[in-house]
């Protein structure tokens, strides 16, 4: 955990996933009112992937936005962290 991506010779996946914004305090179904309409949920996550490209010299990798795609992940680490800009 004390070395960054660069230091281990790593890359990044980034792959748009608009559940995340799910909302479940209520009823049996999460709401999606909050997520962004698609066009601006591109945009957004393509400047957040060329903002990587740019300020890294990471591999960077993508899925395809808006497909329906299958990942697989190991998590190979002693944590796994939850990100919240609301907090």
């Amino acid at each position: 955990m004390n070395r960054s991506l660069a230091e281990i010779g790593g890359g990044l996946l980034a792959i748009s996933q608009f559940t995340l914004l799910g909302d479940t305090r209520k009823g049996r179904r999460p709401g999606f009112d909050q997520t962004a309409n698609p066009a601006t949920a591109r945009r957004l996550f393509e400047q957040f992937v060329e903002m990587l490209r740019k300020t890294t010299d990471l591999t960077i990798e993508t899925g395809i936005f808006g497909a329906h795609m299958k990942v697989e992940l190991l998590n190979d680490g002693p944590v796994t962290f939850v990100l919240d800009s609301r907090a």
